[in-house]
């Protein structure tokens, strides 16, 4: 008998749990608008005002493989297909904006962090937009001020 009530505490626990993320992501939707729209997305600009300011934590969510060809030195790399079971490694003290090249992934990775709570942007220049930037003098003032 024990068992069986474990059984279905842990069955309802579980249905309960799917049910919050679906509620949470049926709320972003419920509630999303123009005002939404533009919160979730950092220029390059802006995402390296943050960086500056340790407010931000940049996670590239690129495949392993395109991160061992190039990477950007001041984004984390979690990969998207691995970002579930790595949520750990993320600040929760910080805006976590994602990125990949263009941003279709950072936007799913984007969205699927809001369902778990996290404070979350995507780069809408992408890792290119922001490679384009952090060239010659602005490269060397970003690493002389981050490194204060």
């Amino acid at each position: 008998m024990k068992i069986k009530t474990i059984i279905i505490f842990t069955t309802l626990i579980a249905a309960f749990n799917t049910y919050a993320e679906e509620q949470t992501l049926a709320d972003f939707l419920t509630h999303f608008d123009y005002d939404t729209r533009v919160e979730m997305k950092a220029g390059t600009s802006e995402l390296i005002d943050l960086l500056q300011e340790d407010k931000a934590q940049l996670i590239d969510i690129r495949f392993k493989e395109e991160h061992e060809v190039w990477h950007m030195g001041v984004a984390k790399s979690i990969p998207l297909n691995e970002l579930p079971n790595r949520l750990n490694e993320l600040d929760r003290d910080k805006i976590i904006v994602t990125a990949c090249p263009h941003k279709d992934r950072a936007i799913i990775a984007m969205t699927y962090l809001k369902t778990k709570g996290y404070k979350t942007m995507y780069l809408k220049d992408g890792l290119i937009g922001l490679a384009e930037f952090l060239r010659g003098d602005n490269a060397k003032d970003f690493i002389k001020q981050t490194r204060k």
